[in-house]
């Protein structure tokens, strides 16, 4: 059943699907969407360094999002405005890893593929990695939905529930690092933030609970995934764009949806 190319690129995505949808809602409600860009730009700086250290290109990526995620955490708030800070981080990111893969010798690379994702050529392997990195994503915010939704809403009602916001906010990065590792291979550094945002951002209309958002997103991921794909095969069109393409206009739907509900 595997060896169908089709079928292991629609897993891959459906895997990606399930880990963005919890993340991103989170994202979507903190208004995170610059801090998961600047984390999924420096991804490039972890291709570079697992190609330079012949180390796993699952481990390099998510070192790197994980010390960027650090990084802008640590940073923000000492005399830089959050959207300047993650602006400046995002794009040297992405600049520092292009520069640094150019300077790689013998080694043979596609950055089409980082860059926009190759989700067609995913592996077994591939396909092993993203699906234990989504469940341990879902795992994660699984373990901490209470404290992750309590400090979402107030840090100080946090605070009294006997939540500490910064231990939530770490567990949140941790998660974001792992979703981003799992995702270049499926849709590429630059189109890791859509899939992360715009599934969420669609659930949200049809939504009257967290968690009903959460799964509503994790279903029209899924449904991106897939159409997308089939899309891409019918128009030859890339398959990471497609996918991106098919959730906006799911995005455009249920926005429809809520303005005609207003009326």
């Amino acid at each position: 059943m595997l060896d169908d190319f089709m079928i292991r690129a629609a897993l891959a995505g459906m895997g990606v699907a399930l880990a963005a949808a919890p993340l991103g809602s989170f994202v979507v409600w903190r208004r995170m969407a610059y801090f998961g860009d600047a984390t999924a730009h420096a991804a490039i700086l972890g291709v570079a360094l697992s190609l330079a250290l012949q180390v796993s290109l699952f481990a390099g990526v998510m070192t790197a999002a994980l010390v960027m995620a650090l990084a802008v955490t640590m940073l923000a708030g000492r005399g830089f405005a959050m959207d300047t800070l993650l602006g400046v981080l995002a794009h040297s990111a992405l600049a520092f890893g292009l520069v640094a893969v150019s300077f790689l010798s013998g080694i043979r690379i596609d950055l089409m593929s980082y860059l926009f994702g190759d989700i067609l050529a995913v592996s077994h392997t591939d396909l092993m990695v993203i699906w234990g990195g989504a469940f341990l994503v879902i795992g994660l915010i699984s373990w901490r939905w209470t404290g992750l939704l309590t400090s979402t809403l107030s840090e100080e009602l946090a605070y009294a529930s006997g939540f500490d916001p910064r231990r939530e906010r770490l567990i949140l990065t941790i998660a974001l690092a792992i979703t981003v590792a799992v995702a270049i291979k499926v849709v590429g550094v630059l189109l890791i933030a859509a899939m992360l945002i715009i599934p969420a951002a669609a659930a949200r209309p049809l939504s009257r609970t967290p968690e009903q958002m959460v799964i509503i997103a994790a279903a029209i991921g899924s449904i991106s995934a897939v159409v997308g794909l089939q899309a891409a095969y019918s128009l030859d069109s890339p398959a990471g764009p497609s996918m991106v393409c098919v959730a906006a206009i799911l995005f455009s739907l249920t926005s429809l949806v809520k303005t005609i509900r207003r009326i």
